[in-house]
């Protein structure tokens, strides 16, 4: 065998032993992608329950509904009162200024009967109804209603008092299981998130808007041609006031 042959042998083994090195790395990056692939299938074969099954909703356990509700609010008097204070007078215009936004059915003045007070909340009642009619309210939506006072030592106010839709949630602070039965599949307690939605429902100022939403106002075209007016003649809208700052 010359030279050149045998060179060419050793060069013939090499190249064989390469190819045989390429194939076994081939195989066994085959086999490492194979085991991965069946270890992550025996971790998701472990859960049956998939997440989206488990209900830990609180706006499910605690829903806003519309329903109708009483509102209400107590006047109170004493024996001596013969007339409205300013501060009774200011909680009566609250009380039309909350009907209005919310109703406009039949609003009731409820007066005690058998109270000590009887005369003075006779005397007041009167006044109670001229104050309703001044600030907007029919006389014919109000009603003269009468209620059972209590005992002797009983305050028995003047109440008035209308119905309205309003949105509400179900009544908070309610524990029917132990906290730590909620520690090992990582869900809220029953009362998580009660007082937010009964936060949200109290601040509505139209319940129907939980509904459907309401139909867009009429544009204001005198503003709009004033805004366009300043733009076309290169003026530009600022604001006038100044907030100082310190060193300013």
């Amino acid at each position: 065998m010359t030279m050149r042959q045998s060179t060419n042998a050793e060069r013939d083994l090499t190249m064989a032993g390469s190819g045989k090195r390429v194939f076994a790395a081939k195989q066994f990056g085959f086999a490492s992608a194979a085991l991965v692939l069946l270890a992550l299938g025996g971790c998701a074969g472990r859960d049956d329950m998939p997440t989206g099954a488990v209900h830990d909703d609180y706006r499910q356990r605690h829903p806003i509904v519309l329903t109708q509700a009483e509102h209400n609010v107590d006047i109170p008097v004493a024996a001596s009162d013969r007339r409205l204070t300013q501060g009774t007078r200011d909680m009566i215009r609250g009380f039309i200024q909350d009907y209005k936004a919310h109703a406009t059915g039949t609003v009731e003045i409820m007066t005690p009967r058998g109270s000590m007070n009887s005369r003075a909340v006779s005397d007041v009642r009167q006044q109670v109804r001229q104050e309703l009619v001044a600030n907007g309210i029919p006389s014919r939506r109000i009603a003269d209603t009468f209620y059972p006072a209590g005992g002797a030592g009983d305050a028995a106010p003047i109440r008035l008092r209308f119905a309205a839709t309003t949105a509400v949630t179900n009544a908070c602070g309610q524990w029917p299981e132990d906290l730590s039965a909620n520690a090992f599949d990582n869900q809220n307690y029953y009362n998580f998130g009660c007082a937010q939605q009964s936060n949200l429902a109290a601040q509505v100022a139209n319940p129907t808007d939980l509904i459907a939403p309401r139909a867009q106002t009429p544009i204001d075209a005198e503003q709009r041609g004033k805004v366009i007016d300043s733009y076309r003649n290169g003026s530009t809208p600022t604001s006038s006031s100044t907030i100082g700052g310190f060193g300013g």
